[in-house]
């Protein structure tokens, strides 16, 4: 028995946290008390050493001290004091007129706002609250399909979960050690092309069943001719201006993203003040939700570092290393497992956990396999994405449940998602077949012919013998290539 504990370890403690999870344990403590546990076991296995523990502290620490993360708390913050200012309220009003005349132009409206919202909030709550709140109940007076009507608020809602700034996207970045920036500019292209996907199958949706998404009727359309179009510039101007010193500082290498979330949300408290919707009570309320989202994703996080940390020290890496690269296929068969594994999962745990759980394992692997990261990321994001639609756990459902109308049946919102999910799962066939999507606007790799490389060596006043510059030179210039090749 020792014996086969001690071959086989690494797996016995990934299950272990699996059926941990699946009990419904606390994520955060079941990734601790296994780490914990299995250090233990690995100590008197004679496997680890107990100066193991000894890196714990510095790994807490490391948490603690990470700039990339105080992203989250600002953007957050922003995310919420928008949503309570009325932004999402006169997006929906002004935008449903201007679409009103087109079959299906309230579900258009709810995907236009959910994309500028995603972009200004990167909370999929905030956004899928809500429309939820807003724009329902108006889809069904006007009589719209409840299946569509729900499907298409949920799927607006989790736009904010792939669109900068996204929260996930600022993990991602942090798991795989790449910048926030580039993975930023990596899910712009995916995120517009998936929210174009949205607006196709509505109008297919309007085609061939233009009963599910009439027209506003005439007497609903209160705003006409020039009043309408002063309306949508006085609402669209103060988000795009946002979007702006967000996205675009951070794009022209002017801000950070931690930056970029601190003015971003000074942005939201001087919108609030100008709708003169700000008050103590707002503030209280926005700061209380934004403490308890950053506790709950710093938990989960030193959690993860210590499962991770005995994870690391009995291999297990190795081991995940082992089994994902001797699939067949090679890149092709693994990114399909990959992303069927990530899907299964997100049944069960949402992107935080999938973020702080699985990443970290599979990064390595793929940059093995020589994978981009940053185009890994993304398609990792996408498909996280499908956890907040999955029935019956995704929690965009959950929160379009809580302020959906009691005729709404449940059911009907499940059944409303699948479309939603199927999209999904075409967007990340999309990524995988054409990666230009996301690597367009990186910087590329300067490609460097290391032969043409001319190296001048000053000569020693005690001289040099007869070739030893050419001889160095060359020695430089073959590490170079080594290291390239790398």
């Amino acid at each position: 028995m020792g014996e086969f504990m001690i071959n086989n370890l690494a797996p016995i403690m990934f299950a272990s946290m699996i059926l941990f999870l699946l009990v419904g344990f606390p994520v955060a403590f079941a990734l601790a008390a296994n780490g914990i546990l299995f250090a233990l076991i690995g100590v008197q296995l004679g496997l680890l050493g107990p100066q193991l523990f000894q890196a714990l502290p510095d790994r807490i620490f490391g948490i603690m001290s990470n700039d990339t993360l105080l992203a989250i708390p600002f953007f957050t913050f922003m995310g919420l004091i928008l949503e309570r200012s009325g932004m999402a309220e006169d997006l929906l009003e002004t935008i449903g007129q201007l679409f009103g005349p087109l079959r299906g132009g309230l579900a258009f409206a709810v995907i236009f706002v959910g994309a500028l919202l995603a972009a200004t909030t990167g909370v999929v709550a905030a956004s899928v609250i809500s429309m939820g709140l807003i724009s329902l109940p108006i889809m069904l007076r006007y009589g719209y399909d409840t299946r569509l009507a729900t499907g298409v608020i949920a799927a607006s809602g989790t736009l904010a979960q792939i669109i900068p700034p996204s929260l996930v996207l600022i993990i991602m970045a942090d798991q795989l050690g790449k910048s926030v920036g580039d993975l930023y500019a990596g899910a712009f292209i995916p995120g517009l092309t998936l929210t174009g996907f949205y607006v196709a199958y509505v109008v297919l949706v309007a085609i061939f069943k233009p009963r599910w998404v009439p027209a506003l009727p005439l007497a609903a359309r209160t705003l006409r001719g020039g009043s309408l179009l002063l309306r949508v510039l006085t609402t669209l101007v103060p988000p795009l201006l946002l979007i702006f010193l967000v996205l675009g500082t951070i794009f022209l290498g002017i801000a950070t993203p931690t930056e970029g979330g601190a003015m971003g949300a000074t942005g939201a408290l001087l919108m609030a003040l100008a709708r003169r919707r700000l008050s103590l009570q707002l503030l209280k309320q926005a700061m209380d939700t934004t403490a308890k989202l950053t506790t709950f994703v710093v938990f989960i996080l030193v959690g993860a570092r210590v499962f991770s940390l005995t994870f690391y020290g009995v291999d297990g890496h190795r081991w995940v290393e082992h089994l994902l690269t001797g699939l067949p296929g090679g890149e092709v068969g693994f990114l399909v497992v990959v992303n069927v594994l990530v899907f299964l999962l997100a049944f069960f745990l949402d992107f935080f956990e999938l973020s702080f759980i699985v990443v970290p394992l599979l990064g390595p692997v793929a940059q093995s396999l020589g994978i981009d990261l940053i185009w890994f990321g993304v398609l990792l994001a996408v498909n996280m994405q499908t956890s907040f639609m999955h029935p019956p756990f995704g929690f965009a459902l959950f929160y379009l449940r809580s302020v959906a109308p009691a005729a709404v049946k449940t059911t009907d919102i499940y059944r409303g998602a699948i479309p939603f999910v199927g999209i999904q799962i075409i967007m990340i066939g999309v990524l995988i077949s054409f990666p230009q999507l996301v690597t367009f606007g990186l910087d590329k790799d300067v490609k460097v012919d290391l032969d043409a490389v001319q190296i001048d060596m000053p000569a020693s006043d005690y001289g040099t013998p007869a070739g030893s510059e050419d001889a160095a030179g060359q020695a430089v210039r073959d590490a170079m290539k080594e290291d390239q090749s790398k």
